[in-house]
């Protein structure tokens, strides 16, 4: 309803339908009103009850992998297909119903239309119901003679929870051949007498008859027994159910054992019965059939037998023995393919040497007995029952086998196929063939042994590097095998097919078999590897480990697995050294970049993981440590590219060295001297270890402001090896601040000729230093108390100019910077005279310093070449800046000291001094 003209519609046998288990089901779906080809293509699933939200895959007419694994042998062995009643319409045969086939089934026609239009799947309930119908007959057997009656009962029962019908029938069956039973009487579904053809006359007559007599039990009469009726006879029950489209259906039959009736001839003893060797045989194999003719007193009795194929006359043997043969077979019988004679009286045989096709059929012999071997006119006539020849084509005997002891491998393994061939008679050919995962073909060969036992590769499988030399065995004479020593990924995986070829007779025919195989890769199949330390941080000459756990999707101990152990310093140099590198033989390649490992790392292996132990933690052990596991492909490692790797998280190491037990004296202090005087600031260690050694750095703290930097005056490492700071590191300074050791724990730094600006707070910083097993390691570090050194500054001033100025000088030009002394120093003194530049920080930088003996000092080397002190006069210290640059902005003054000494030998005393004002200086771009 609602369907427009060229609308894809997909009917589906209509349900519920009920079927009882190990019954053979067809289930029916055609499509209509779809564009494309006329042979549509057809998939069946089934939603089970247990997930009915799950489809899962069961035929396809298109796609040979579309079945799920659970369907996929039962597809294979034809236990469950799909027969193509036409273009459009096709049967789903399920030849052995099974609990688990209940369940909603979906017919689905994939897309051949132009656009989407219309209904793709039908769905239809089949359930799976109990086989309760049973029948039964006392078998026996029986002799009767012509004319007399016989009756048989048989017992019918059901309890079916549905409503189903019953059928019962009679059937009479003349030889071995169930095909060939003839119906003789049946009640049908609806309650209707039926006869067969055979018996329609009897019936009609009232000579044969059914009743029903009991719940269960019906009889079968017949009133006057013929000689036709000897043979077997038995009862057939069939259960039937209505189906919602409203036809009946039989879904159980059950057939009775046989009751053997022998009807005796009233006045004639003339039988006949044929017999064959066999009844199958095979194109060019020898046929022998034997009329037999049962008589009193044969050998006094005159015979004429007819051979007849499919009611059509072969031969004939008159009562002399005379052979008389149709023209086909006279000709057969001239090339020594055909003879017939008399063997005896009561024995005529019929041989067919390399029997055909052609000769299917039924054969009988029909035997007339007359009173004199030249009279026409039989007495009576008899035909025997008819004998079946099959006649098989050339090869029907084989049988073909396919099986894989490997049906899942890894990527590396070897994969091994077996092909069995079973009722072949000459040498045989095999080809192998292969198609992968997912591909519809073409199948690709693999390789072929010739029937002369030659062999050759396919052109895919020609280059034994990459699979390793392929391996064909004729194991016996019905059995072939085919080795690939080393699989490459799951390409290789798919399905394998083994074609056999049997040549005779100038014909030649083949038979084929597959089979599946699965070979796992190992890239993207779920290869991890974790890294795990119980302690992250270790005591120097410690020891510790790591756990490096591997999983996978797949068995580790089947594949070969190598290990590489990483490490990267602390504080990182960029990439990780490859400490060590485990090989799947188990051979140990140490690396190169951190040689001290290889004395003092354990290495273990477990299942799935693998441990490595550091012994005697030093400081240079720690850093991050990584795991690097690689897994390779069976016959190929350790040359060419692992087949998965995967990398651990990392690991950080702390070493914590020896705690350090340094303390020094941290007692403030002041020392006050007079200007020019020499002086020592003490630093002392209180508390040591006894094998330690210290390096002492010297600082001054110079106000103000009172969170000035500290200026680094020097350091003095363990080595007493000295390292001034960039405000100490003239040769004036360096002359000028010492650093001694006075003893084992007093360190003293010692400032020669102080002047008024080295004024400050000094203090020291200890570090305490001690050699362990691979250098020297520092432990700590402790700072001293602060001592001031303060001035006593003379009470005579010396009178400079303090006025602040303020000049502008174009950049490249020079300017000049007045220091003026006023007035006439004094008799036997010497001047001395320091121009600063005020620091953004506060501090006064020294530029120049003129000493009282005359010498000039430049602490910055940069700058000497730029300044010039004039001093035209005693008392003029004026300072000339050359080839002004941007940077020299700033404020500028100077300091003149006044020295004395107060006789000949004695130290020099500063007896006055005085600073000038500020001169601001400020540069103009040219």
């Amino acid at each position: 309803a609602g369907l427009s003209t060229g609308q894809r519609v997909v009917t589906v046998q209509k349900g519920p339908l009920h079927r009882v288990r190990g019954s053979h089901v067809t289930l029916w779906c055609k499509v209509s009103g779809y564009q494309g080809p006329a042979e549509q293509n057809f998939q069946w699933s089934i939603y089970l009850p247990s997930a009915p939200e799950r489809e899962v895959q069961i035929v396809s007419t298109v796609d040979p992998s579309f079945p799920y694994a659970i369907y996929t042998q039962r597809v294979r062995s034809r236990g469950i297909y799909v027969e193509r009643v036409q273009g459009d319409a096709v049967l789903l045969h399920i030849t052995e119903l099974q609990d688990r086939d209940a369940g909603e089934y979906e017919c689905h026609t994939p897309n051949t239309d132009e656009r989407y239009f219309g209904s793709y799947s039908a769905k239809t309930n089949l359930s799976v119901i109990a086989d309760t119908l049973s029948a039964s007959m006392v078998p026996q057997v029986l002799t009767r003679a012509e004319g007399d009656s016989v009756e048989l009962t048989c017992e019918v029962f059901k309890s079916t929870i549905q409503h189903t019908h019953l059928s019962v029938g009679w059937y009479h069956l003349q030889g071995a051949i169930e095909s060939h039973a003839e119906e003789i009487l049946t009640l049908s579904k609806d309650f209707i007498l039926r006869p067969g053809p055979s018996y329609a006359q009897r019936f009609l007559a009232g000579d044969v008859r059914l009743n029903k007599v009991g719940n269960t039990t019906y009889k079968l009469s017949i009133g006057g027994a013929e000689l036709s009726d000897q043979g077997q006879l038995y009862c057939e029950a069939a259960e039937w159910i209505e189906d919602p489209d409203e036809t009946w259906k039989d879904i159980s039959r059950k057939q009775t054992g046989r009751t053997s009736l022998t009807v005796m001839s009233q006045g004639r003893d003339l039988s006949v019965d044929i017999a064959a060797a066999e009844s199958s045989v095979s194109e060019g194999d020898t046929m022998r059939l034997n009329c037999i003719v049962g008589a009193q007193r044969s050998s006094s009795r005159h015979f004429q037998v007819l051979w007849l194929l499919n009611g059509v006359e072969v031969a004939r043997v008159d009562p002399h023995g005379v052979l008389i043969l149709k023209e086909e077979y006279e000709e057969r019988a001239k090339l020594g393919k055909l003879r017939v004679f008399k063997q005896s009286n009561t024995v005529y045989v019929l041989t067919i040497y390399e029997v055909g096709l052609k000769d299917n059929g039924t054969y009988r012999c029909s035997v007339s007995e007359v009173k004199t071997p030249g009279d026409f006119h039989s007495i009576q006539t008899n035909l025997s029952s008819g004998i079946q020849l099959d006649v098989k084509p050339i090869g029907y005997r084989m049988r073909l086998s396919m099986s894989t002891s490997t049906p899942q491998v890894m990527a590396g393994d070897a994969l091994i196929l077996l092909c069995e061939v079973q009722g072949v008679t000459s040498p045989v050919s095999v080809q192998w063939w292969h198609l992968p995962p997912q591909h519809r073909g073409p199948w690709v060969l693999v390789a072929t042994m010739e029937r002369d036992g030659a062999l050759s590769l396919g052109s895919a499988y020609g280059d034994r590097g990459i699979r390793g030399s392929l391996r064909l065995e004729k194991a016996s004479s019905s059995a072939f095998t085919l080795e690939i020593p080393n699989t490459l990924d799951e390409g290789d995986g798919g399905r394998y097919k083994c074609e056999v070829t049997e040549s005779l007779r100038g014909r030649s025919w083949t038979e084929e078999e597959e089979t599946a195989v699965t070979v796992g890769s190992m890239v993207g199949l779920g290869l991890h590897a974790t890294l795990r330390s119980r302690i992250a941080t270790v005591r120097y000459g410690q020891s510790f480990e790591f756990d490096c756990r591997v999983s996978a999707n797949y068995t580790l101990e089947e594949v070969p697995v190598s290990v590489r152990w990483l490490f990267q310093p602390s504080p990182p140099t960029g990439h990780y050294h490859e400490l060590v590198r485990v090989l799947p033989s188990g051979t140990v390649a140490w690396g190169a970049a951190q040689p001290r490992f290889q004395g003092k790392a354990q290495l273990t292996k477990a299942a799935t993981s693998f441990r490595l132990r550091i012994q005697t933690a030093v400081a240079a052990d720690e850093g991050t440590y990584q795991c690097e596991v690689e897994v390779w492909r069976k016959n190929a490692q350790p040359q060419g590219q692992p087949a998965a790797t995967a990398g651990s998280n990392a690991v950080g190491i702390k070493v914590v060295l020896p705690e350090s037990k340094l303390r020094v004296a941290t007692e403030e202090s002041s020392v006050e001297i007079a200007g020019g005087a020499d002086t020592a600031i003490e630093c002392r260690i209180v508390f040591a270890q006894n094998n330690s050694q210290f390096a002492v750095t010297w600082y001054v703290l110079h106000p103000p402001p009172a969170d000035a930097t500290p200026l680094q005056i020097v350091r003095a490492d363990y080595s007493s090896i000295l390292e001034y700071g960039a405000e100490f590191s003239s040769p004036a300074q360096k002359s000028r601040f010492l650093s001694q050791r006075v003893s084992s724990n007093v360190f003293w730094l010692r400032i020669l000729s102080a002047n008024p600006e080295d004024h400050g707070r000094y203090y020291c910083v200890v570090e305490e230093w001690l050699w362990l097993a691979d250098g020297w390691y520092k432990l700590g570090e402790g700072a001293s108390g602060r001592t001031t050194l303060e001035f006593r500054l003379p009470e005579r001033e010396l009178q400079l100019e303090k006025t602040n100025h303020s000049i502008s000088v174009r950049e490249g030009e020079e300017a000049t910077l007045h220091c003026l002394l006023q007035g006439t120093p004094l008799p036997a003194t010497h001047l001395s005279a320091t121009w600063f530049r005020q620091e953004e920080s506060g501090r006064a930088r020294p530029l120049l310093t003129l000493h009282r003996d005359g010498t000039i000092e430049y602490p910055w080397e940069s700058l000497a070449g730029r300044l010039h002190l004039r001093r035209p006069t005693v008392g003029d210290f004026s300072l000339t800046l050359r080839g002004v640059e941007e940077g020299d902005a700033g404020a500028y003054h100077c300091q003149v000291q006044e020295w004395q000494q107060p006789s000949e030998g004695k130290e020099w005393a500063l007896q006055a001094l005085a600073r000038s004002g500020y001169t601001q200086l400020t540069t103009i771009p040219p």
